[in-house]
């Protein structure tokens, strides 16, 4: 798999068009039910009220005496209702009423048993010898209801659609902006990567396009430090690889033993520092690419095999090279990286004391730090140039000695893996510089 393709694909926006839609379609089809059920029941109701109406409208139109029997609304009393209704009037007593008509039925609403359905009827109270009652087929209420409520929840069930189809482009509209967005970044020149726009994007976009922004930033700077690495790189390699180039033809060109003695050891000289130079430039490299993997680091243990690896070259310059260990330090972090900046700041300290000088490798800890100090009584670095000589190639002018200017960045990039700090100082009283390293205990 691609390195910049995402394993488990999610789209927002058919997550955003999905989530929205079910919840619109869901509130939609709860609103209809609800609509429907309301509009259902509103319409018994109407009914049960048409039922009251036709009973007091029947018995303010009859003649008294006069006996009506399943007389139809439309033919009794002119227009009241719908024929559709199928509602009946019936005045009691009267030999032709239905026999399951009961005269003794309590005035108000009843749902009773007819010859072949159910009925809904209104019982009128008596007036005068008569009793007027109003009926209606119960099924032919639950059509007229139905019908009421589903006018109700037709026009709303055929918005449900258009709504999802609505929102489905209004997310796809909105979101726009994030895909020309990505398609910016894809015409993007890899070598130099420019900030990206946030005109015309949702504000909750900003926030992410600005950290792109400074991460583009910090790319850039990160590009801008390797082109200036690779150029000094090969620069510095230049110059040795030129002067092994010209003593290897001068040493071809002896003419005597001695000579070639002479010329061959300067070309192992010129070797040695070439060597030195591309392990240094190795260090740096791995320093800054690989994965620190993280351990229990005796520092007391370290620097006394430091001392003894770096004895014979002190004892050549007739250099006091000591350790002075106030107590025992044990630190958490990758050993090579603090392996760099203690040998990196020996070996500086030991090239650029005079002969007869002394370096003094010191360990002690305060209340929340351990704090490791290279002390030498050399010629020191100016303090305008503590932060310049951590750059990578940086050699002062009036510098003594070979070097290639990396044993500092070195340490720097090996300090920032550990996650402590490498600073410089001024040696006060005797002269010289410290090199301090800090480290967080815990």
């Amino acid at each position: 798999m691609d390195g910049g393709e995402i394993g488990v694909t999610h789209s927002l926006q058919r997550q955003l068009s999905k989530g929205i839609g079910s919840v619109v379609l869901v509130a939609g089809l709860l609103a209809a039910a609800a609509s429907f059920a309301f509009a259902y029941f509103e319409a018994k109701e109407l009914q049960d009220d048409m039922l009251r109406q036709i009973a007091v409208l029947s018995a303010s139109h009859i003649t008294k005496g006069t006996s009506l029997v399943a007389q139809n609304i439309e033919s009794n009393i002119g227009g009241i209702s719908d024929p559709d209704s199928r509602v009946s009037v019936f005045h009691l007593p009267s030999p032709a009423a239905p026999t399951w008509l009961k005269p003794e039925w309590t005035p108000g609403l009843h749902s009773v048993d007819g010859e072949t359905e159910q009925m809904r009827i209104f019982v009128l109270p008596r007036q005068s010898e008569e009793t007027t009652v109003v009926a209606q087929p119960t099924e032919a209420r639950n059509e007229i209801a139905i019908n009421s409520g589903l006018r109700t929840l037709i026009p709303l069930l055929l918005l449900l659609p258009i709504l999802v189809w609505v929102i489905n482009r209004i997310v796809r509209r909105e979101l726009a902006p994030i895909t020309a967005l990505a398609n910016k970044l894809d015409e993007q020149v890899i070598e130099r990567p420019q900030a990206i726009s946030g005109e015309k994007l949702p504000d909750e976009i900003t926030p992410f396009v600005q950290a792109i922004n400074r991460l583009l930033s910090r790319v850039n700077q990160l590009l801008l430090k390797q082109r200036r690495f690779v150029a000094d790189a090969a620069h510095e390699l230049r110059s040795p690889l030129a002067a092994i180039s010209i003593q290897a033809e001068n040493l071809a060109s002896a003419t005597s033993l001695e000579m070639m003695h002479e010329r061959l050891r300067s070309l192992q000289a010129g070797i040695q520092r070439t060597r030195q130079l591309a392990e240094q430039l190795l260090n740096l490299a791995k320093t800054q690419t690989s994965e620190p993997v993280s351990a229990e680091v005796n520092v007391s243990v370290m620097a006394r095999e430091l001392i003894a690896e770096y004895l014979l070259r002190a004892e050549a310059k007739e250099i006091d090279l000591g350790l002075d260990e106030k107590e025992n330090i044990v630190l958490q972090g990758p050993a090579d990286a603090l392996r760099l900046i203690l040998s990196n700041a020996l070996d500086n300290a030991i090239k650029y004391t005079p002969r007869g000088g002394e370096v003094t490798l010191h360990l002690y800890t305060n209340a929340s730090s351990a704090i490791i100090e290279i002390v030498d009584n050399g010629m020191g670095i100016p303090p305008e140039e503590f932060n310049h000589v951590f750059d990578p190639f940086c050699r002062l002018q009036n510098a003594s000695g070979e070097g290639s200017g990396l044993g500092l960045s070195i340490a720097k990039e090996a300090a920032n893996r550990l996650g402590g700090i490498i600073s410089l100082h001024e040696r006060l009283v005797a002269g010289g510089l410290i090199v301090r390293y800090r480290q967080h205990l815990g």
